[in-house]
């Protein structure tokens, strides 16, 4: 037995010797790399100033030349023994001296440049030479798991959040790993792979925009400069079954003229052109149903109500653009609208009372309905809806919604909409 320890021993020292080896030649070739590039940085200065210190010459040599020329002008003018005549150029030989004069006064910056040397670099060394002398060896290995903390693990509406404490013998005063930070990963809600949803070195994470009605499971892995540790055991989160969302009070590009209530449930618009408002909530699965009530109708406007992209047009009603699907609606009738084409009038308005519900299935037949005070206004409205879409509304001047949410999908409306769904795959109805 002492022998196969000896022999362990001898492995893990020349294990040791070869990865110091690895990491000093690692190094010596960065400063090989690190060598090159200074090297061409210098000549690269030395010819820079060069051109600099030729071209104020060749400057110099042009001046020397117009000022030898004058002299010599000078010299015959003054040979002149008609004193009328001499008159004549005496003041123009002495603008031309003097403005020669002054020519010379950028010169001075030749003489600057000549007292400066070639190259006036040095070569910081320091920090590198006190970077190899402190090369040294340190007791140091991956952290542990770190330990999640289920009392303060959550999850509400469409979000979860995530809490754990440091490894066994990390914290803070103990004499455990180092820990640098933790990697927190989710799957996808169905048993699907993990993604990592937070790097850093909080011990809490929050996670918005996740899918309703489904299951995540989350671990948290601590990492230091050995490499990153094992993971934490897992934690179970469920979403919310049905979404709670408002109106996006703060959002980007909120039109001026929408006036909300304070809970953000009520939306009105002062102006006269449509105006889009979208939810806080945006849905990429699952089944959901939200109703939205009138309160104000006192003018012959046509409201209307939908699903939108994040980036829709909000200065025209909804459904003008490819980013918005909805149905507008008067008093008497309704249509159902999408990158500005109209489609499926159907009979039948609303009025200060009504209620508009909205079915998005998002699951199975990803599609889109509409209902009017409990009833099916039209067929299916929108097929093959895929990505993420937002409650949305659009309004002008004279009316007045509010939203409700967090309900449960009227169940013979679900029946009806796939009903609908596999009369249309047979071909028994066809979609206008």
């Amino acid at each position: 037995m002492p022998e196969i320890a000896d022999i362990k021993k001898r492995e893990e020292c020349i294990s040791l010797e070869e990865e110091v080896e690895e990491r000093i030649n690692a190094l010596i070739a960065m400063l090989q790399s690190r060598k090159a590039r200074l090297i061409e940085a210098a000549r690269q200065t030395r010819e820079a100033r060069v051109r600099l210190l030729r071209d104020q010459v060749s400057r110099c040599a042009g001046h020397l030349q117009t000022t030898t020329g004058l002299l010599t002008f000078c010299i015959e003018a003054l040979k002149e023994t008609d004193s009328a005549a001499f008159l004549q150029i005496g003041g123009m030989l002495s603008m031309r001296a003097a403005t020669a004069a002054g020519s010379w006064g950028a010169a001075e910056g030749v003489q600057e440049i000549a007292r400066l040397p070639l190259l006036d670099l040095t070569l910081d060394d320091k920090p590198v030479r006190r970077a190899i002398d402190q090369l040294t060896f340190v007791q140091m290995k991956p952290p542990g798991a770190p330990l999640l903390l289920p009392e303060e693990c959550s999850a509400e509406n469409n979000s979860v959040t995530v809490a754990w404490q440091a490894p066994p013998g990390c914290g803070p005063g103990q004499r455990g790993p180092a820990i640098e930070g933790y990697l927190l990963e989710l799957d996808d809600g169905c048993g699907g792979e993990f993604r990592e949803v937070y790097c850093g070195r909080e011990t809490i994470c929050t996670v918005d925009g996740l899918h309703f009605n489904s299951l995540y499971n989350a671990r948290v892995r601590a990492f230091n400069s050995a490499g990153e540790g094992d993971y934490s055991e897992l934690i179970g989160l469920q979403t919310a079954e049905v979404a709670w969302f408002s109106w996006a009070m703060c959002a980007p590009g909120l039109p001026q003229e929408i006036s909300m209530s304070e809970d953000a449930m009520s939306a009105s618009c002062e102006g006269y052109e449509h105006r889009v408002v979208l939810s806080t909530v945006g849905f990429s699965r699952g089944i959901h149903y939200w109703e939205l009530t009138i309160d104000r109708y006192h003018s012959d406007t046509d409201p209307a109500f939908g699903i939108a992209r994040a980036d829709v047009s909000r200065d025209q009603m909804l459904g003008k653009d490819d980013r918005g699907w909805s149905m507008y609606i008067d008093r008497q009738r309704s249509w159902f609208m999408h990158g500005g084409v109209h489609a499926q009038r159907t009979d039948g308005g609303i009025q200060q009372g009504s209620t508009v519900g909205l079915l998005l299935d998002l699951e199975s037949t990803h599609t889109l309905r509409f209902f009017v005070d409990g009833q099916a206004q039209g067929g299916i409205a929108f097929r093959d809806l895929y990505g993420v879409f937002y409650p949305a509304v659009s309004l002008n001047r004279g009316v007045c919604v509010t939203l409700h949410t967090a309900l449960d999908v009227p169940r013979h409306l679900l029946l009806l909409d796939h009903q609908l769904e596999d009369a249309y795959v047979c071909g028994d109805v066809l979609q206008s």
